[in-house]
């Protein structure tokens, strides 16, 4: 299915079409951090020109296949440094995984141990924000004689931000965490949408297309929903389907994150599955901070410009403020 002809076409017209949507772009700057983390999923938006971003967070992990009677027991690291490049949508990125463990063989009478290390992806990548429907939210003012139509739903909720990822894996070879032959570079796309409900609601979809052109390319879906109580605390679900021919799963993740100040955030999840093929339990907590040398040019009604530095927070509308804790990945995630 996944090497079907409509899939091969896609391949082809896929480039030409973000080519063309870019022109009609829009970019968001937010006031305070806005990280993937703890999730898998990546928010549809940029973290803004000049912005300086890393993410990281250690994480247990802990699989038991009783088929093939094997466990594995270890830790790993997330990590992702994500720069805003040049415009508002456009951020650059280097995004991977680190994995450390001992598998443990149990099907003879004396279990053969064996230690592996190595990275589960490492991807350089690049992702441009093509629709922005909050890009007016500043001008959505309050109505200050209706409270219903402040708090009625209003139907441009269900139209998300929409941006587009591309980016290149590399694989070492013989890495124990890919299909066999998987070496070298090899290309990944996704599609992201990002819904900011009111109250604090956020919803993100990544549609994900692995390792392009490999034996064992895959396809992966990520739906995060992640809700804010306060300016400072936000939780967050997630669930991660994985089709291939060398791994297939469908993982759920909870967590929630703290906002420490405009630029610092601290995280925990935990990811589950419900299968035996193999059962999977990782907890992990993270951090995330942020470089923030971004700045507004501003032109005067005399036509002079000014540079405005600090004060995105005067004018960031509720929109704008739901997108601080997207995901995750946070997984997204991420």
């Amino acid at each position: 299915m996944l090497n079907s002809p409509l899939m091969k076409k896609m391949k082809i017209y896929l480039p030409c079409l973000i080519f063309m949507l870019s022109f009609t772009a829009f970019g968001q700057y937010t006031d305070v951090i806005n990280s993937n983390r703890p999730g898998q999923s990546q928010s549809a938006f940029a973290v803004g020109p000049n912005v300086i971003q890393l993410e990281v967070g250690p994480n247990y992990i802990k699989q038991e296949h009783t088929p093939l009677k094997y466990e594995v027991n270890g830790f790993g690291v997330d990590f992702a440094a994500r720069y805003g490049l040049l415009f508002e949508p456009l951020e650059i990125s280097v995004i991977g995984s680190y994995q450390n463990d001992k598998i443990t063989d149990n099907r003879s009478a004396i279990p053969i141990e064996d230690k592996r290390a190595n990275f589960r992806n490492l991807t350089v990548g690049a992702k441009y924000l093509i629709y922005d429907p909050y890009k007016n939210a500043e001008d959505d003012k309050p109505n200050l004689y209706s409270w219903k139509a402040n708090h009625s739903f209003k139907w441009k909720y269900l139209i998300p931000a929409v941006a587009i990822y591309a980016g290149a894996n590399f694989d070492i070879k013989n890495n124990p965490y890919t299909g066999p032959g998987i070496e070298g570079f090899s290309p990944k796309i996704a599609v992201i949408s990002q819904n900011n409900f009111s109250g604090g609601w956020v919803f993100v979809i990544n549609l994900i297309k692995d390792r392009i052109g490999t034996d064992y390319s895959d396809f992966q879906y990520i739906l995060t929903l992640t809700h804010s109580f306060d300016p400072k605390w936000s939780l967050f679900a997630e669930t991660q389907g994985i089709q291939s021919d060398f791994y297939a799963d469908n993982l759920i993740r909870f967590g929630g994150a703290y906002l420490f100040g405009d630029d610092f955030q601290l995280d925990a999840a935990l990811t589950f599955n419900t299968k035996d093929t193999p059962s999977v339990f990782n907890f992990g907590i993270g951090a995330s901070y942020r470089f923030d040398f971004h700045e507004d040019t501003i032109i005067e009604d005399d036509g002079t410009s000014a540079k405005e530095e600090g004060k995105r927070k005067e004018r960031a509308s509720k929109s704008k403020k739901d997108v601080n804790f997207d995901d995750g990945n946070d997984d997204g995630s991420n």
